[in-house]
């Protein structure tokens, strides 16, 4: 058995060692005078769709830096992989080294990147990425950069459509600004010159493009430990952050409602069951109606019990994470400042809480006097991940065909797998069978069920429930949280 998960870890991290990649750069770094910093270049992609996204030099950047008079040492070998964390190649990132030439506090005021000639492919790959609104992410340390590519002038506003008299404007100067506290960088940032920017409207024939950058670093008194705040007020932030304000709004007013709505139930049903428990079958009144009709079979065992309690028990569990994941997010555990940070910690999480979907089914299912125990385990262990991968795989198979980021690394999903099969499949058997050993399988009803089951009138067609009712019913909660699962959503992925 030893062998067998060893030979596992060595195959899982064979990918890994033949791609060489690059080491990361440790955030916090006390650097040295003239010490090199790392600009890492990680993806592009449309602004207002954050989870399409593609590698960096999916657009023709440049790979190596020009040498010139005041540069005499090796150009920096670009497009390298680096090392990545499970969230972060789940999210999309991709990131890569770059050929920029920065030097911890050695201030450029211009110099040359390369001078190339983009020929008409790559002048209409930058068209279209500038009509899309795309942006850069480049990271220094942990701490990302956000830029635009390019512009386009005479947007007409009536149509909201790029007009055909409109300018496309390619941005060829990058200017760095690196805030330094105790020989720590605490602040990054990039901007854009549009006086140096390069009209590339006519794709008709080759244009030469010469792409350069500025370099400054200045004193701040923002700590290294809140450094992630610098970010608060950036546009690029403000895009991708969560509304945790609304979210925790639209939960507090469901709980509400919830708990109001409870409470005049109760009230209302209480004498009705106390009442219920005390008289005989036989004499109850023929003339009730409502829920006093059934009252006898609200509690009488489902004809698919497996299916029920594997169902019930997995949903259990997806309680039991989200209102984990959201104290350790609290708490600071998690961290809510780095993209991908919390989608791992949902992995992990439900991987090492498998065991309460398994205790929680097989209680449910030996209490409805069931027999087949380890048939719900499996059906309660691959309820909720077997359509998320169905879904998963159109969606990350889609990703693929168009080259995006967003399709998850080989990598990342062998080890989502592993953690499924070797994580959260065994805790779930271990719930199941301390629920089998320790579990109370007492069914304590609160009303009696009858002996013989209500027969439902089908012949009335008001009974009958129409899609149209599922649909009315469902509208008003749909609306009350789409627009909060789109932001979580959207800073997961």
């Amino acid at each position: 058995m030893l062998r067998y998960l060893f030979s596992l870890l060595i195959f899982a991290n064979l990918g890994t060692v033949l791609s060489a990649k690059l080491k990361r750069v440790k955030s916090g770094t006390n650097h040295k005078l003239h010490d090199d910093v790392h600009l890492v270049v990680n993806k592009v992609g449309p602004f207002n769709n954050p989870a399409e996204t593609y590698r960096y030099y999916s657009l023709p950047f440049c790979q190596e830096h020009d040498t010139t008079d005041d540069l005499k040492k090796p150009s920096r070998e670009a497009a390298l992989r680096h090392k990545q964390k499970l969230g972060e190649a789940m999210v999309g990132d991709r990131r890569e080294s770059s050929p920029y030439e920065i030097n911890f506090y050695d201030n450029v005021d211009w110099r040359q990147l390369c001078k190339v000639n983009l020929q008409p492919e790559d002048i209409k790959k930058y068209q279209t990425a500038i009509e899309n609104s795309y942006y850069f992410e480049m990271y220094v340390e942990d701490l990302p950069l956000w830029g635009y590519v390019g512009d386009v002038k005479e947007i007409d506003p009536i149509i909201e459509q790029y007009s055909g008299s409109s300018s496309i404007y390619l941005f060829t100067h990058l200017k760095f600004i690196f805030g330094v506290n105790d020989n720590k960088i605490v602040s990054a940032l990039v901007t854009t010159d549009k006086r140096k920017a390069l009209d590339i409207t006519d794709s008709s024939k080759p244009l030469e493009a010469q792409f350069t950058y500025s370099v400054k670093f200045i004193d701040s008194k923002l700590e290294w430990k809140d450094r992630m705040s610098s970010y608060t007020h950036s546009y690029f932030a403000r895009g991708f952050e969560i509304h945790w304000l609304s979210i925790v709004n639209s939960f507090v007013l469901v709980l509400l409602l919830v708990s109001f709505l409870a409470v005049i139930m109760m009230r209302i049903l209480k004498n009705d069951f106390s009442r219920y428990m005390e008289i005989d079958e036989e004499t109850v009144n023929e003339e009730e109606s409502g829920w006093k009709l059934i009252h006898g079979d609200v509690f009488r065992f489902p004809h698919h019990t497996s299916l029920f309690c594997a169902a019930f028990g997995a949903g259990v569990h997806l309680i039991a994470c989200s209102f984990i994941v959201l104290f350790l997010a609290l708490t600071g555990v998690i961290s809510t400042t780095k993209r991908g940070s919390i989608l791992s910690g949902v992995v992990i999480c439900y991987c090492l809480t498998s065991f309460i979907g398994g205790y929680v089914s097989t209680q449910l299912y030996f209490k409805m006097n069931g027999k087949l125990w380890v048939r719900v385990l499996l059906l309660n262990s691959l309820l909720f991940p077997f359509p998320v991968v169905t879904v998963f795989s159109w969606v990350n198979s889609v990703a693929l065909a168009n080259k995006s980021t967003s399709a998850i690394t080989i990598g990342a999903g062998f080890t989502v797998a592993l953690l499924f099969l070797f994580v959260s499949f065994p805790l779930t058997i271990v719930g199941g069978l301390m629920a089998k050993n320790y579990g109370n399988a007492d069914f304590n009803a609160p009303t009696r069920t009858t002996k013989v089951a209500r027969e439902i009138p089908f012949e009335d067609s008001r009974i009958l429930i129409r899609i149209s009712e599922f649909l009315v019913a469902g509208i008003l909660p749909f609306t009350a949280i789409y627009i909060e699962l789109h932001y979580i959503f959207a800073s997961m992925w």
